[in-house]
């Protein structure tokens, strides 16, 4: 299947539509967070999700932007939403050690038992133990 179709029996989808979603991984993948914030409040979805299930919210978190993650999760975004691999957005700055998204994620209700590896599991792995204090699992 090309970039073109939807995979969804709905035929294909607009390339300006793929060009403005691509943009917009692209702008949380740099941390742009006043042009994602924009576009949420012109309408995007802020929960959108790329060909692996990757939300904007986890795309910002990976990359260690918390005032992307911030501008995102103040419009609506899902701290929780796993990607097509059952992971979160709270896991993935585990992982990376991104203490300022861990922060912003877990101020705006993010679980740390959610997703497989959890961020629990995944700050156990890594022995963070600050973390597992900060998430209530020592």
């Amino acid at each position: 299947m090309g970039a073109s179709e939807s995979g969804d029996g709905e035929g294909p989808i607009d390339p300006e539509v793929v060009e403005l979603a691509t943009k917009l991984f692209g702008l949380a993948r740099s941390g742009d967070a006043a042009a994602l914030a924009a576009y949420a409040d012109a309408g995007i979805p802020v929960n959108l999700t790329n060909d692996k299930g990757d939300s904007l919210v986890m795309l910002a978190a990976y990359h260690g932007h918390a005032p992307a993650v911030e501008a995102l999760l103040s419009r609506g975004a899902d701290p929780d939403r796993t990607n097509d691999r059952g992971q979160t957005p709270l896991a993935g700055a585990v992982f990376k050690g991104e203490d300022e998204v861990v922060r912003a994620l877990l101020a705006a209700g993010a679980n740390p038992r959610a997703g497989t590896p959890s961020a629990v599991d995944t700050a156990r792995m890594f022995g963070k133990g600050e973390l597992l204090e900060l998430f209530g699992a020592e």
